[in-house]
């Protein structure tokens, strides 16, 4: 006859919730003194105490208990993650700020209709005083309005270089093979080679980063390109951290509006940003008037719209 075990161990607050509503509906109608509830769950007894302590009784206790250890060890080593995480993103904010730095970004890979621009920018000190007037900041959490009028000035004011890569273009890769990351891979690196060999004292090469550096360098190696920037720094929401890519998501975005407005002139209807259903419908006016070929020029056809609009 295997013998009955008894295992306790205090579990944080994040734990006792998950095991509450885990044993919902195993409860005993009675519990002990202090505790939050007993339950019985195949032939172990759980009891879980105001305390936090958690005491686990029958002769499968052990294989419940190590279930709830070793959740509780999963938090903790992501909450230890988390932390890190963020120390080395609020490092990253004092470290990468003050560079004379080139960075780039991009935008249009979400919105089905309308092309993908990518801008690099260089900022530097001088340069930095005026973004910061300006109030430059990631495109995404500047108004269209904003943008409209910031750019321009930028424009007049920072070395950049940008590349437009129209719909038809995009397809004809995507019908090759490519994909989205591999894309914005070769687009970053042809702007920021572009800029770099401009003669610009820059301390570093910023990249708001969207892959892994190695999958990053695997798509230009795929491609044989040797016309290639290799020191660049990868940041997670790099424009927050350096200006030049702030700097660069907004120039991308008021060309991206530039060329939108184009596109609404030429068909007679405002052209939506993004994937939703309103932008479906625009386009199956488009397809009604024009042909459902006319999408393989203005739109993305590899997204999922194209199955709803056809």
């Amino acid at each position: 006859m295997e013998k009955q075990k008894t295992i306790v161990f205090k579990v944080s607050d994040n734990i006792k919730e998950k095991m509450i509503e885990y044993y919902d509906l195993l409860r005993r109608d009675k519990k002990p003194p202090y505790s939050i509830f007993q339950a019985d769950e195949g032939g172990t007894v759980i009891t879980l105490y105001e305390s936090g302590k958690v005491m686990f009784q029958g002769i499968s206790a052990d294989i419940d208990a190590n279930m709830w250890k070793d959740l509780e060890s999963h938090f903790n080593n992501r909450n230890i993650d988390e932390e890190l995480k963020a120390k080395e993103e609020k490092e990253d904010d004092k470290t990468y700020y003050y560079y004379d730095a080139i960075g780039s970004d991009e935008v249009g890979t979400g919105d089905y209709f309308g092309p993908i621009i990518v801008t690099a920018t260089y900022v530097n000190k001088e340069t930095r005083k005026l973004l910061e007037d300006l109030k430059i900041m990631d495109s995404k959490k500047m108004t269209d309005d904003k943008i409209r009028r910031c750019a321009p000035i930028i424009m007049k004011k920072i070395p950049y270089v940008t590349f437009t890569l129209s719909n038809s273009k995009f397809n004809d890769l995507t019908n090759k093979g490519f994909n989205m990351n591999k894309i914005k891979a070769i687009l970053h690196n042809r702007v920021l080679y572009e800029l770099s060999n401009k003669n610009i004292p820059y301390q570093k090469i910023i990249i708001d980063e969207f892959t892994s550096p190695r999958s990053y360098f695997s798509y230009l190696k795929q491609e044989n390109i040797t016309d290639k920037v290799t020191k660049i720094t990868f940041l997670t929401k790099g424009e927050s951290k350096h200006l030049s890519v702030a700097a660069a998501s907004v120039i991308s975005r008021y060309l991206f509006l530039e060329n939108m407005d184009k596109l609404s002139q030429q068909y007679g209807v405002t052209i939506l940003k993004g994937a939703s259903d309103s932008v479906n419908e625009i386009a199956k006016k488009i397809v009604s008037k024009y042909g459902k070929n006319e999408l393989y020029k203005i739109a993305k056809i590899n997204f999922k719209n194209t199955e709803k609009i056809l």
